[in-house]
């Protein structure tokens, strides 16, 4: 079983403007639900966004994890072949194999 990528800012956290690496928004209350709703199931969670790309700013966002899903979940910024499910507020949906846009944020 793979995993679900899961976005931070606009997704999973409230976001307006970049504050710095240590401000992250609010939690978003039906995300983080969900995400601890799979993470009771034994799916894996992972955090995929662009503050991976620094790592001085993955403990912040491990911290965060920490303190509103009550786990530290692995920070990435890599997509790889075990993500089976991304969640992210700036993803357009696409129909496997033929372009045909299902849905998001166009």
């Amino acid at each position: 079983m793979g995993y679900i990528a899961v976005d931070l800012d606009g997704t999973l956290a409230e976001y307006g403007c970049w504050k710095g690496a240590d401000h992250i928004g609010k939690p978003i209350t039906p995300m983080v639900n969900r995400v601890k709703a799979w993470l009771e199931k034994g799916q894996q969670v992972k955090i995929f966004t662009a503050r991976a790309s620094v790592p001085e700013q993955i403990p912040p966002v491990k911290a965060w994890c920490k303190e509103h899903i009550g786990v530290e979940l692995e920070v990435t910024n890599v997509k790889d072949y075990g993500m089976i499910q991304l969640w992210d507020d700036r993803a357009v949906a696409v129909e496997v194999n033929t372009g045909k846009v299902l849905g998001g944020n166009l």
